[in-house]
């Protein structure tokens, strides 16, 4: 039987809602700011499905995503169709001239088993400490590029 864990990060970005949109609704684009995200692959046919890959300590995981819900500057959700089970969104938050909040919720699924095993290392906190790094990245990635545009 499977449990599915969830973990919530978010963070403040000093760049506008139009970029920081842009940036990261374009999902090809992840694996720069996503430490275990090896790459994404849009299906020619159908712009909302995607093909990922994810990679950390030699293990690799697999899977088909569908977007379920696209709302240009506020969401992008998802789920998966194929492989490893998982779901999320990605909300954005416009704070004007303060520049942005990007709000990142996953949940995927595992054997009860290994979840109170790694409920014991922690590993939650693990999966969340990497997860807010990949948002700081995120955030530096979007001032690099809106210090470009602007030069």
């Amino acid at each position: 039987m499977a449990e599915w864990l969830e973990h919530t990060v978010q963070i403040e970005v000093d760049a506008p809602i139009e970029l920081v949109w842009s940036l990261w609704s374009d999902l090809t684009q992840m694996p720069r700011w996503m430490k275990w995200i090896e790459g994404v692959v849009i299906e020619p046919d159908d712009p909302s499905v995607s093909i990922w890959k994810l990679g950390s300590n030699g293990l690799v995981f697999n899977w088909k995503a569908r977007i379920v819900k696209q709302t240009p500057k506020q969401i992008i959700q998802w789920e998966s169709i194929d492989g490893l089970p998982n779901r999320g969104a990605i909300r954005f938050y416009d704070r004007g001239e303060a520049g942005s909040i990007v709000k990142m919720t996953i949940a995927y699924a595992i054997p009860q088993i290994v979840s109170q095993i790694m409920n014991g290392l922690s590993l939650g906190k693990v999966v969340e400490s990497t997860l807010y790094a990949d948002l700081e990245r995120f955030r530096d990635y979007a001032i690099k590029a809106q210090d470009q545009s602007i030069e």
